[in-house]
């Protein structure tokens, strides 16, 4: 698409990620409080200032990864669409914004993070017994490569 807005928000998980296994895929929502802070020249020191919330939607297998890696309080970046939608409730003018997000991570500069790789699915053995030994593709020596391939003796029955 073109023309999109891309942000970077740098805030910290202010709700428990909530996930959703949908027909489109795997959907995971928490909201983003990104809180600008400045130096109080006055006082001598950090001030909070205005903290704006953010709706990230994750899709997919960042939806997956968001739901095992992220809690509420961690600090965290955000890259994604940025998205304001207007809405009336109740007679009154509302305004959210939402980042559906690219890339999610953990702020190294706020802490450390130990990185995992989300684990493959384990093959289901049939309900039919053990799993057939694989074929010997390799062609005996002195073969064309035309002949039938050789197999590997099938295991006895055990009764």
């Amino acid at each position: 698409m073109m023309n999109e807005t891309i942000i970077c928000a740098v805030g910290n998980v202010a709700t428990k990620p909530v996930f959703r296994d949908l027909a489109s895929g795997p959907s995971a929502r928490f909201r983003l409080a990104v809180t600008t802070r400045y130096l109080d020249r006055e006082k001598n020191e950090w001030t909070d200032g205005h903290t704006n919330f953010f709706t990230v939607w994750a899709r997919r297998q960042l939806a997956t990864n968001v739901t095992a890696s992220l809690d509420v309080g961690d600090p965290v970046i955000v890259q994604g669409r940025l998205k304001v939608r207007e809405d009336v409730r109740e007679g009154q003018n509302w305004v959210s914004a939402d980042l559906d997000a690219v890339a999610i991570g953990h702020d190294l500069t706020r802490g450390t993070s130990a990185f995992r790789r989300p684990g493959r699915p384990e093959p289901e053995t049939s309900a039919a017994g053990p799993q057939q030994p694989e074929p010997n593709w390799e062609t005996s020596p002195g073969g064309s490569g035309t002949e039938s391939a050789q197999r590997e003796p099938e295991p006895a029955a055990v009764t």
